[in-house]
């Protein structure tokens, strides 16, 4: 036992984690290496659960697409010192459950609520469909359209994806994705 408070309850936050399944939690600004390095230690820590590599694969497949396009709408819209939160977590059926949040301008988050609106109600053959055909448009086509990432996580989820957009001060909006595999 110390004399010192702590600012923080720990004990509180494990206690949070704890019941919320909560294998992995960053809250901070985002950047290349750090998603490196987090992505080394989400795969070694499936890979010492004994987790199929198809599981693996996936769960480390969409934190990348997350985290990578938090960085890069951040390094574009001059976010890059604002605090994303990326959270990997398992459910009670033991999914695997990849979620995150980013500051964005509130009408890139209107189109972006759009985009996954469209993908919401395809089935898995129009989103292969859609893939595929995302998938043959040319590369300046694809910038900042949530493509193919986008796509390839609503295939790879076992349930809708699930979103919201948080309106904010200054024209900004908070964005949230969460997706079960």
């Amino acid at each position: 036992m110390t004399n010192q408070p702590s600012p923080i309850d720990l004990l509180a936050i494990r206690d949070i984690f704890n019941r919320q399944n909560i294998m992995l939690c960053f809250n901070g600004p985002i950047t290349a290496p750090l998603i490196e390095e987090i992505g080394k230690a989400l795969r070694n820590h499936m890979e010492g659960l004994q987790e199929s590599p198809s599981s693996v694969a996936d769960v480390f497949s969409v934190y990348i697409e997350m985290a990578q396009n938090i960085r890069r709408y951040s390094q574009a819209e001059g976010f890059e010192h604002e605090a994303a939160t990326i959270i990997i977590s398992r459910n009670e059926p033991g999914n695997y459950v990849i979620s995150a949040s980013n500051f964005i301008k509130a009408a890139d988050g209107e189109s972006l609520l759009e985009r996954i609106s469209q993908l919401e109600h395809m089935d898995k053959d129009a989103l292969k469909a859609a893939f595929k055909t995302q998938l043959r448009q040319p590369r300046t086509a694809l910038s900042g359209s949530a493509g193919l990432g986008l796509i390839d996580m609503a295939r790879k989820a076992t349930a809708k994806l699930r979103y919201s957009l948080q309106p904010l001060d200054n024209g900004r909006s908070l964005f949230s994705l969460r997706v079960i595999l």
